[in-house]
Order: C-alpha cells, then structure tokens, then sequence
C-alpha cells in the first residue's frame, strides 16, 4: 500500500499523508473553491521503494502554468516501480496554482524560500516542502519546470538565447560542500548528454545552465534549490521548454529523471515503452476516478463536458480515488468540476442521494445473452445488447433508455435504444446503470455498458 491522502471539505484543501512502499493509494473528498485557499492548502508527497538515506525527492508543480514537470512527476508517481532504492515524489506542490492555471495565484512560489510572510498563503506548505528537503534521508533534489523558448549558451535568436530557460539542466554552482554528488556540474552534464542522446529533434537539444546565485544572482537566491544547497543537497531544476506540447515535455522531464535515478543507484522499472506518444497516451487516456468506495467508476479520458443527475451524498461530500494524484473535484455550488492538472474535464450536476450499505456484492447482467454476476463500479463490454435483470432489492435507473417498454428491466437494450446526450463519453459508448434500494431509494451502485459493436 502507498501513501493515503484525502482533502477536507472547509474552503481548502488538506491533505492527510501516510507513506509507505511502492504502490499508490490516493483518496480524497470534493473541496470547495472559494476567492482565496486557506494557508492550510497542503500537497502530498508519495513514498516509492525501500527508504534510505539515498533518497531522491522530485518536485513538480510549484508553478502550475508548467505541465509538463508535474505531469512528469505524477507518472514517476504512477507509472514506475521503483525496485531498489528511494523516491519522494511531490506532483502538485502548489495544487492550488496548477487548477487556476497561474504561476502563482499569491505570487511566485518559487520565489520564497528565503524569506516568506507567516500571513502568506503559501506559507505552510514552503514549510513544509523545506522540511521533506532537509530531511535527512534526502540526498538529492530535482525541481521540474517549463521554461520560455529554449536555452542557449550563447545568443542565437530571440528564442535560442541565454534569457531563455528551456531545454537545459540547471544549477546553482559547480560543486557542493557534502559527502554524496558534491559535483553538481559533472552529474548535470551527465543528464544532459543522456537526455541528448534520446531528442525528438535537433532544436530540442539540451545545455547545462549554472546560475551562478552565490555571485550576485538575487533571483535565484529565492529559490527551491537554492535553499536545499544551502542545507548540504545537491539539487537541480530541470526544464523543458514551454514551445513543445506538454508530452513532449514530460517526456524530456522523464529521461532527465531516469538519468538521476541511474546516477543515484535506483533501480526502477517502468511500466510503458518509453516513447513520446505513448506518453501522450497515457497523460490523455489513463485516468479515472472510483468514488464511494467503488460504488462507482468513472473512466476520464473523453469523458462528457457536462454529466447531468449525478449521485452525490446527502451532505454534499464526494468520496473518491483518483488514478492520478492530479486530478481533483471542486464544489461550486450545487456542481462539481473535476480537474487533472490545470485541464478542466467535466462538472457533475448534482443529484443528492443517500447512500445504501450493498446488499449484494454483485448484481446480474446478460451480456450479448450471456448471464454474468457484475460488481459495482464494473465497466462491461458489450458488442450487441445487454439485458438487467430484475431483483427484489433494488430499483434500476438505465440513463438515456428510450425504448418502447415502460420497465428497464428483463428487456434486450441495444446501442440505438440509448441517448447518445445522456453517455457518459462523448463518443457515446458508455452508459450509467443506476441501482437504488426499493425500500428506501437509497444509491446502491452503478454499472456502466460500454458498446463496443
């Protein structure tokens, strides 16, 4: 099991963390956004592999108008098993900025490591992040970002110069006073000429970047890494430029990651081939979220804009486990928007409901005139026709039914009997089979039929 967290619904998020080894459990509540996040706004930090006091800490989305690093930190987060050794992984340190798709909403975060205002917004959680970098299993800090144009040593154009901050490994000085990966310059220039090994084309060629901040750089003394120099870590930004799209990115971010990971003695084991548009794929297409404790799935990947007459909990809440640690659900009122990243994907119109404890495990279905027992929270698919059966126990709501019977149940459905408005995907392939409690019309479960014919 991995780390827990879930958020609580008072105008913020909080997240409670519990870490442990290798796999990932992410649950949570619905939030409510309001003008201003509260200073209690936390991220979460995931715990992969055996800890030691080798540990790499990766950081992602400390500005949330960058995709592609915590989109890249969420995949180590999700897609990689680590079989020997330690990883930290923060995707969404500043989760707040990454759904309102801003830098900063309260300003730069990565420009308060020096000095930040108890009264700030972002306070606890820089509080925080400093504490998992001085901790001192951390041997090494690796901060992700997207940067303007694309980095070069020496002027080229307005969009290959050395103002711009993309496509390069950053550091803040050649080497550091500590007993592991003291050269920062050496192990930066190895990630580079592995990252360089593997380019999607020559324009995206990598350079190491040394700021040089203890010279005079006023900026950069504000920031991240920095601050985890100063406490005796060898840290580095790695940036993919902001000129790419953002797969292309995290698949820069990747190779920069597997590097250090490599350089660390981390064994790990993807679970993708490493290529570009199967990182597209699985950035796009795997996510979903189970709520109530798999009552439900919903598959994300085109999921309708708008789903109408949702099962919600009477009080308002929504229990959920994300597939990925980005993806949110905020309360406006009676709607509720469900984010991955700064992409907004569809708002839940309520429908408030109280929940029944099941009465059954499985309920039956005949699928293509095959009888099957189906959990709640299934996905099943069906090439011609799907059947309910009826039971003593629960009621059946089959959303965007328009056959000529009355009952919707005991009758063959097939796809041109369905809505394609009321689907759950835009595509109109996937319908909701509702299942409430005949006693009390309390939300039982759902079912969804996916046609595949």
């Amino acid at each position: 099991m991995g780390i827990i967290f879930k958020s609580v619904l008072i105008l913020s998020f909080i997240f409670l963390n519990i870490s442990c080894a290798n796999e990932t459990l992410i649950k949570r509540q619905s939030a409510s956004m309001g003008e201003r996040v509260s200073k209690n706004f936390e991220f979460n930090i995931i715990k992969k592999g055996e800890q030691n006091d080798n540990t790499l800490l990766i950081v992602g989305g400390i500005q949330g108008d960058e995709p592609g690093g915590f989109m890249a930190a969420s995949l180590i987060a999700t897609h990689y098993d680590i079989l020997e050794g330690s990883v930290w992984v923060v995707p969404n340190l500043n989760f707040y900025s990454i759904i309102k798709r801003s830098r900063g909403p309260f300003g730069d975060m990565n420009r308060k490591f020096a000095d930040i205002s108890s009264d700030d917004p972002d306070f606890e959680s820089i509080q925080k992040i400093k504490s998992y970098i001085k901790d001192p299993n951390v041997k090494l800090v690796v901060n992700l970002h997207d940067g303007s144009g694309f980095y070069r040593p020496t002027y080229e154009d307005s969009l290959h110069s050395p103002y711009k901050w993309g496509q390069c490994n950053i550091i803040d000085q050649s080497v550091i006073k500590t007993q592991r990966y003291s050269n920062l310059e050496e192990i930066s220039q190895k990630v580079v000429n592995h990252v360089n090994d593997f380019l999607l084309k020559d324009e995206d060629k990598y350079h190491l970047h040394n700021t040089r901040t203890a010279e005079g750089d006023k900026e950069m003394e504000k920031t991240l890494t920095y601050f985890a120099v100063n406490h005796g870590k060898a840290a580095f930004g790695n940036e993919a430029s902001k000129s790419l799209p953002t797969h292309q990115r995290a698949y820069y971010h990747l190779l920069a990651l597997e590097k250090f990971m490599d350089i660390m003695g981390i064994k790990y084991k993807r679970k993708f081939n490493f290529h570009e548009e199967v990182v597209k794929n699985i950035i796009d297409n795997d996510i979903e979220i189970s709520l109530y404790d798999n009552k439900i799935t919903l598959p994300l990947a085109k999921v309708r804009n708008f789903l109408n007459y949702f099962p919600v909990k009477q009080d308002g809440t929504i229990d959920f486990v994300p597939s990925n640690p980005l993806v949110s659900i905020i309360k406006e009122k009676n709607e509720y928007t469900i984010y991955y990243g700064n992409r907004r994907l569809s708002r839940l119109k309520a429908d408030y409901k109280a929940l029944s404890d099941p009465l059954r495990e499985e309920v039956p279905l005949s699928i293509d005139s095959k009888v099957t027992q189906v959990k709640f929270g299934s996905k099943i698919k069906v090439n011609q026709n799907f059947l309910v059966h009826d039971m003593d126990e629960y009621r059946v709501n089959v959303i965007g039914f328009v056959g000529d019977s009355k009952s919707e149940t005991n009758v063959n459905i097939d796809h041109e009997k369905m809505l394609k408005k009321f689907s759950i995907d835009k595509s109109g392939s996937i319908y909701r089979i509702e299942y409430y409690t005949k006693n009390t019309d309390k939300f039982a479960g759902m079912v969804l039929i996916e046609f595949t014919g």
